[in-house]
């Protein structure tokens, strides 16, 4: 399975990053450059979308830890959007759960910006 992964910035300087395929040892580099291709552009506020990810292993998981660093050292957020509860279960079940911000939508995630802003 190919990984699709394209990217938009909203009108808050929000980019939103949407993500289809599998996230596993053979696809995560795609993300992972599209990441660092970003964070060099100076967008450092990320949601990454994941409602059309049908797969996620620990390569790929490595990929979003990474991407989360980045930004960070840049007073950056990166967030998600995931109700699959296969998906989510692995945020659980290593404790992700607390490091990511994850939400049902990307309004919601919008939402919760601009309350917390």
């Amino acid at each position: 399975m190919d990984l699709k992964v394209n990217d938009y910035t909203t009108d808050d300087g929000v980019t939103v990053i949407t993500v289809e395929g599998e996230i596993d040892v053979y696809t995560a580099p795609k993300l992972r450059e599209k990441l660092i291709d970003l964070v060099n552009k100076g967008k450092f506020h990320l949601l990454v979308d994941m409602e059309k990810v049908e797969f996620l292993d620990s390569t790929g998981l490595g990929v979003l830890v990474g991407g989360l660093k980045r930004v960070r050292a840049h007073d950056g957020s990166l967030e998600l959007v995931c109700t699959q509860e296969r998906i989510l279960k692995i945020f659980r079940i290593t404790g992700l759960t607390k490091v990511f911000g994850i939400h049902t939508s990307i309004a919601e995630a919008e939402e919760k910006r601009k309350s917390a802003g």
